[in-house]
């Protein structure tokens, strides 16, 4: 999708929703957001039980798609280290950490900033608790030996829900 491209989704969650992308793919990222994998490695590598971005493949490249590990139901098994550690989405908009346009949560609005798509605001908030997160991998550098990737197994796929790499 090229810079200039006005995105339309209609899906389970958004229906009529519009965005332009003013930036190039996967390029001119906020100085300080450095996201390990690009939407794709993570879909790739395996999150969210397979089951985030079912009903939403036509937002997005299909090239993210091809080697992705989804599902129609979620299955944890599809989960890069085998195990649940996300809390329901209803729990997201309980805490209120639901930001902006994007009703599922960060990830959507990762891939949506991703593609080109540029909401000051929103992105601010975004980057913010995308950096709130590096606690996590410094969690896991002060319990776990370096390279027992099999320690701490949900806060390192947490990480990877978060494009922070969890083989730290």
């Amino acid at each position: 999708m090229a810079h200039g491209t006005s995105i339309i989704v209609n899906d389970k969650m958004q229906v009529g929703y519009h965005y332009q992308l003013s930036a190039p793919a996967g390029k001119e990222f906020a100085p300080g957001f450095n996201p390990f994998y690009t939407p794709a490695e993570m879909l790739e590598m395996g999150v969210f039980e397979g089951k985030y971005c079912t009903d939403c493949t036509n937002e997005f490249p299909s090239s993210w798609f091809e080697n992705a590990k989804l599902s129609q139901i979620p299955d944890v098994a599809l989960n890069y280290f085998g195990v649940k550690s996300r809390q329901p989405l209803r729990i997201w908009q309980q805490k209120g950490w639901i930001y902006g346009p994007d009703p599922r949560g960060w990830f959507q609005w990762y891939c949506r900033y991703y593609l080109g798509r540029r909401l000051p605001d929103v992105d601010s908030i975004q980057f913010r608790r995308w950096r709130g997160f590096a606690r996590h991998a410094g969690q896991i550098r002060a319990n776990c030996y370096p390279g027992d990737i099999l320690c701490r197994p949900r806060q390192r796929q947490a990480l990877l829900q978060w494009s922070y790499d969890p083989l730290i």
